[in-house]
């Protein structure tokens, strides 16, 4: 199968071999992203022209589109040069005029003698009164009629291609479209009243009016099920490979995870330990775990991702967590060092920093078994650094990594299992775009004693009073965030805002009680700076979004974000998660630049209507658009070209239980259903699929 199936050779000819396509026409399409006929027919007519024929133009809609026949009268040739052409017709009931500009010599006449009767279909317009038809589109003998469809539709063009050279390629490209088998599942087919496949290629290409164009004809709805089938059989065949690695059952006794349960002050929420129980399950198993935990800010990941860790400490093995910073492995190892103490663990961080003599301790601790818990940033992924039994790998911030990096992990112990944390809400079908070849935990509740966060919405007109609430919350003993935008993506302009707000605080509130951290400081100067705040030396800490990942100080209460309008949902949400995690209640400002624009309102108002991070990602979803959610450049999200992730998410989630169902009956693909699909995967180019299958 490592080779494209004849069948489909046709599709991914040159397109010179279609119907009035050159090499120059051809340099074009390219242009578009068209570069063989099968992307053609994935090229679908974004609208369709009513052309169907009228007896008269009277009662007609204009300006509009109309297809009448007419007799030919008079012709008025143009007096001066650069004038226009006139020709007058009649049709039925009424006389209007075409016009021509730029006419050569007697092409009109030719075109149109008078006395004759011929098929007009172009825009017709009244001008001063007068209905006129300016370059008519089609003007055809009446017994050539036919060559008009009643709806001609409407494609995406390019410069040096035009309407009539896509009409004319795309039928060329429709007959060289061979009979495929059918891949998709029969009954679901049946249920949904889905056309064959080519059936619905033709439908699509040949619209019949506007029900044929929308997402909801069942033509199209077809088209977008198989890309998203396609989709998720790549990954359900990249999550079957790893299935199908051996992994090591991590049988846990439950002695630690006793000790760290019964020194807690309260009980964990019934969603941690759901996800305690599906994670011990998958680790049980005699296959490798690939799990995603997505959890809301301050959902309680950290609880559940050391009972994991202690599952494989449990079995006899080591567990590693990693996070994509320094910052953010330091923060793990505070949150996770009680918890060890309380289980009696030996638990140990690896670092960049960790140099020399310290690192070779560290590394020779680890070899011999010595350190059961690592907490670090990538450089665990050293090739110097061995582990004496690795049984899970925690991946903390996931969006930085992908399926390839998470095969990657798979390497480096033979059969790790492997836990991936995000704190950032996925809206459902992005979470099935991205980590569809993962099994999902979800966090959804918060933990007892969280307090709800007010959130305030204040223009930056009122900054002075804002300023004077600080100080009084200040001399309270209270700390707060002030965070300030990037300012147009310019690092200097980023860096003056911050200055100039830090200059203006420590004017307000004092020497030495505001602190400042931007991306430009050296880290050490950073991770000073946090560190003052963390120990409550500085009360105020005007930041750039450097914080928005992950820093823990409880007692900070107060988030102010400066024209927080710019930002976007998520990372709003991220911002605000940073207070509300100690025992005060909580305030955070979202400070606006008025007038606000209706997105900018929008976006300010859900946020200070809910807390719920799910919420606001579907919210953000809606407003924005996949790509940008996730930031399609570095998310690896496919391109689909015919189906559309937001209005179709339920059809995505069909094709995953139906991919993965596949793949449990038929693990090679070789039944009838199964070689129809890896004809689909040939057809969509999904060569990642490809490649696991022929080497599978």
């Amino acid at each position: 199968m490592s080779s494209r199936p004849e069948i489909l050779f046709p599709l991914f000819a040159q397109l010179t071999k279609l119907e009035g396509v050159g090499p120059k026409i051809a340099q074009n399409m390219e242009n578009m992203g068209v570069a063989k006929p099968r992307d053609l027919l994935f090229s679908l007519p974004h609208s369709v022209v009513d052309r169907r024929r009228r007896d008269t133009i009277v009662g007609a809609e204009l300006p509009g589109i109309v297809t009448v026949e007419v007799t030919i009268g008079t012709h008025r040739p143009p007096r001066n040069k650069g004038g226009a052409h006139r020709v007058t017709v009649e049709d039925a009931e009424t006389s209007f005029q075409l016009v021509f500009f730029h006419a050569r010599g007697d092409y009109v006449q030719r075109q149109l003698p008078t006395g004759e009767r011929r098929l007009i279909s172009g825009r017709l317009e009244l001008f001063d009164g007068v209905a006129q038809m300016v370059h008519p589109d089609h003007m055809l003998p009446v017994d050539e009629g036919e060559k008009i469809p009643p709806f001609e539709p409407v494609y995406p063009l390019t410069a040096g291609v035009t309407l009539k050279t896509m009409m004319k390629a795309t039928a060329s490209a429709l007959r060289m479209v061979p009979g495929l088998e059918e891949w998709i599942d029969p009954q679901q087919k049946a249920q949904s009243d889905w056309p064959d496949w080519f059936d619905a290629i033709e439908t699509a290409h040949q619209p019949q009016g506007l029900k044929d164009i929308a997402a909801t004809n069942p033509a199209r709805e077809r088209l977008a099920y198989d890309e998203f089938f396609a989709h998720q059989l790549t990954l359900a065949l990249a999550r079957a490979k790893q299935k199908r690695a051996a992994g090591i059952e991590s049988i846990a006794n439950g002695k630690l995870q006793s000790r760290v349960l019964s020194a807690l002050p309260y009980r964990p929420t019934g969603a941690q330990q759901r996800a305690v129980s599906e994670i011990s399950d998958d680790m049980a198993q005699p296959i490798r775990m690939n799990r995603l935990l997505q959890g809301d800010v301050g959902s309680g990941k950290t609880l559940v991702g050391m009972m994991a860790l202690l599952v494989a400490v449990e079995a006899g093995g080591q567990g590693v967590m990693m996070a994509p910073t320094e910052i953010l492995a330091r923060q793990h190892l505070q949150g996770l060092k009680p918890l060890a103490e309380q289980a009696g663990v030996v638990l140990e961080i690896l670092t960049g920093r960790d140099k020399g003599k310290e690192r070779k301790a560290k590394l020779e601790a680890l070899a011999r078994g010595d350190i059961q818990i690592l907490v670090g940033t990538h450089a665990v992924f050293q090739a110097d650094v061995h582990f004496k039994d690795l049984r899970l790998a925690i991946i903390d911030e996931q969006h930085r990594f992908g399926v390839r990096q998470r095969l990657e992990l798979g390497k480096k112990g033979a059969a790790v299992d492997v836990l991936v944390m995000t704190a950032t809400p996925i809206p459902r079908s992005l979470a099935l775009t991205q980590y569809g070849d993962m099994d999902v935990s979800v966090l959804d509740e918060k933990p007892p004693g969280r307090k709800p966060i007010t959130t305030v919405m204040v223009s930056d007109q009122r900054i002075d009073e804002l300023i004077e609430r600080l100080r009084k919350a200040v001399t309270e003993g209270k700390q707060a965030y002030w965070v300030c935008p990037l300012v147009e993506e310019s690092e200097i302009m980023d860096l003056t805002a911050a200055e100039e707000r830090f200059k203006i605080l420590r004017a307000a509130l004092g020497e030495g009680v505001v602190g400042l951290v931007h991306g430009q400081m050296p880290p050490s100067e950073k991770d000073a700076a946090m560190a003052a705040f963390q120990k409550g030396e500085t009360s105020v800490l005007v930041a750039t979004t450097v914080i928005e990942v992950g820093v823990d100080v409880p007692n900070a209460s107060i988030m102010v974000i400066e024209r927080a309008e710019i930002f976007g949902l998520a990372q709003l949400h991220q911002l605000r998660g940073r207070v509300g995690r100690g025992s005060a209640a909580s305030t955070c400002l979202l400070m606006y630049q008025p007038p606000l624009s209706e997105t900018g309102q929008k976006r300010l108002t859900v946020m200070r209507d809910t807390e719920d991070g799910f919420k606001i990602a579907e919210t953000d979803l809606d407003m924005r658009g996949a790509g940008d959610v996730i930031g399609t450049a570095q998310s690896g999200l496919p391109r689909f070209r015919i189906a559309d992730l937001e209005s179709q998410a339920a059809l995505m989630s069909i094709a995953q239980s139906d991919a993965r169902k596949l793949l449990n009956d038929d693990p090679d693909l070789t039944s009838p259903r199964g070689q129809a699909a890896r004809v689909l995967l040939w057809l969509m180019e999904q060569d990642q699929a490809i490649r696991l299958i022929s080497v599978g």
